[in-house]
């Protein structure tokens, strides 16, 4: 059963193309990866699927809804990390959840045991009352999941969720993922640019270049289909270049981006 459907999913500004006609699914239970660099469309498709944009053309269903017409639904059914820190620095790691928890109408008691459980999960219950302007990037990154979790969601967006971490604390973040996946049957969609990252979390992953999807599948059947025995070399051969070129060759689109977004 897919929670997760986009077809011909395209995303114009002002002419230019972020996204273009692209189509996949997700399974119910499922970590599926996005790998591209900056600018390949990653996050524009992110914020079509959580209703912070609507498509320009083509078609969305989250857990059976449509973001444009059924939005509340849809927030309903996800949580998300997003790139950039959403917390407040000023509140306590504990007043973060709650406010979060009180968003969402969790009635007090369920809210309360939920923040403790969730809190225990990331290892952050001892730091409950600290403010987190005092947290490192890593623990901010551990609430955000926490604070994601909160309302119960069937799904798990992660846009970029290990940017600027060091590599023990993004190994740390993906194991309570996997755990939570696991355990819990929570679906998580991520998009990266870590090569590795994508190779040992996700089950599937689709390529991603230029706001089109070039390839996807499981690792073992990228690198099958283009007879590579790295996850690198195959998306060398779908792309015709590394993922190093391609962040640097992106960083003019991205600007681009940017620039019709503000117009």
């Amino acid at each position: 059963m897919n929670i997760i459907e986009a077809k011909n999913l395209t995303k114009k500004f002002n002419g230019f193309t972020a996204d273009d006609g692209i189509s996949f699914d997700i399974a119910k239970g499922e970590i599926f990866a996005f790998l591209g660099p900056n600018g390949a469309g990653k996050s524009t498709t992110i914020k079509m699927l959580t209703t912070l944009l609507s498509p320009t053309e083509g078609e969305i269903k989250l857990n059976g809804f449509d973001p444009v017409q059924n939005p509340d639904d849809v927030r309903r059914s996800f949580g998300i990390v997003f790139q950039d820190p959403s917390l407040d620095d000023e509140l306590t790691a504990y007043e973060n959840m709650e406010f979060h928890g009180v968003l969402y109408g969790l009635p007090k008691k369920e809210r309360r045991e939920k923040i403790e459980q969730l809190l225990n999960f990331v290892e952050l219950w001892d730091r409950k009352d600290d403010f987190v302007k005092k947290f490192s990037g890593g623990m901010k990154r551990r609430l955000e999941i926490a604070r994601g979790l909160l309302h119960h969601p069937k799904i798990l967006f992660l846009d970029e969720p290990t940017l600027g971490l060091d590599p023990q604390t993004r190994n740390h973040m993906w194991s309570y993922l996997k755990e939570l996946n696991k355990s819990e049957g929570i679906t998580v969609f991520f998009t990266t640019h870590y090569m590795e990252e994508a190779e040992n979390v996700a089950q599937r992953i689709a390529i991603i270049d230029h706001g089109k999807i070039v390839a996807s599948g499981t690792p073992a059947e990228l690198k099958a289909s283009t007879n590579s025995d790295s996850l690198e070399k195959a998306f060398l051969s779908v792309t015709g270049k590394s993922i190093r070129e391609e962040e640097s060759g992106s960083l003019e689109r991205l600007r681009m981006a940017r620039r019709a977004w503000r117009r």
